[in-house]
């Protein structure tokens, strides 16, 4: 596929929230170094479990302020599954803060956002033009495409979005599939949820199960499951510049995230070759490299150029 030229439509990068329970130290020090990383948003908070408390609201309001400061944009990610009182408090406190942009991925946010600027998580179920116009007339100013969405629903939805509305593509990471009420991490060391022993910790980027053929299938990340391979939309990246997507999110992994975000800036600027790139990409994949959704197959397969798994 052809890197971006001057024609077309250039998306800018963003970084989406980090998904997996990471000791407070560890995630400091990812921010502080994501700060001088070529990524124009960087989204903060928790949103797969309330009882991930490493760093609070406080501690992402600050890392959020830094963030302003170096030029970049901060967005406060919120849970995408809502299940207590005290979690939707928490929530209400998040919004009420009108200092930085707030994701919403559970619509119980927009009570408490109350009309202000916001943007739409993979998890709402965004899927056609009126639920976008619904949204927009809510405050909606950007929305990340819901992953199982390809790029057939993507050019009509890009067709007719209301004014000033951008999209936003994951771009690069393990799918996020699923959320329930059912912690499989702690089911897996045979553990309650209440009683999960933080044990999600043991795994920074996910656990890997497969099927009884011995296929790396689905990765575990507490109530959230996830492809097991990693998605990539670079080899798209002439497509999807030419569709009019505004930003492409790359989500966080626990080790060479930086580098990943160098090589999709090199290729958003035409100094690498997106087929290249891919290639590179394919060493921090460990389950390898999928695009199935995006092209309207099974979202495990791969079938553009360049992202043949292992």
């Amino acid at each position: 596929m052809p890197s971006l030229n001057n024609s077309t439509h250039r998306p800018r990068l963003s970084l989406g929230p980090i998904l997996y329970l990471w000791p407070r130290e560890q995630v400091l020090d990812f921010y502080a170094e994501m700060i001088e990383a070529p990524v124009d948003t960087i989204y903060l908070g928790e949103t797969i479990c309330s009882k991930r408390r490493q760093l609070r609201p406080e501690d992402y309001w600050e890392i959020a302020e830094r963030i302003v400061a170096a030029g970049k944009e901060a967005v406060i990610s919120t849970l995408a599954l809502i299940e207590s009182d005290g979690e939707l408090k928490t929530l209400q406190r998040l919004c009420a803060d009108e200092r930085f942009t707030i994701e919403a991925n559970d619509l119980a946010a927009l009570d408490f956002l109350e009309g202000r600027p916001f943007v739409a998580g993979h998890s709402i179920n965004l899927y056609n033009q009126r639920t976008l116009a619904f949204l927009a007339k809510r405050g909606l100013k950007r929305w990340v495409l819901p992953v199982e969405l390809g790029r057939t629903t993507a050019a009509d939805l890009l067709r007719t979005r209301p004014p000033g509305v951008e999209c936003e593509l994951f771009a690069f990471g393990r799918l996020p599939l699923a959320y329930s009420a059912r912690c499989f991490t702690a089911y897996n060391r045979q553990l309650g949820k209440d009683d999960c022993q933080f044990c999600c910790g043991d795994y920074p980027d996910g656990l890997v199960i497969t099927t009884q053929e011995g296929q790396e299938f689905l990765n575990l990340n507490g109530i959230q499951t996830q492809s097991a391979n990693t998605h990539n939309i670079l080899p798209a990246l002439a497509e999807v510049g030419a569709l009019g997507i505004d930003m492409l999110r790359v989500s966080p992994q626990s080790q060479h995230t930086g580098d990943v975000l160098r090589i999709f800036a090199d290729a958003l600027t035409g100094d690498l070759d997106p087929t290249e790139g891919t290639t590179r990409l394919r060493d921090w994949a460990p389950s390898g490299l999928c695009d199935g959704y995006w092209t309207g197959q099974s979202g495990y397969k791969a079938g553009m150029p360049g992202q043949s798994a292992r």
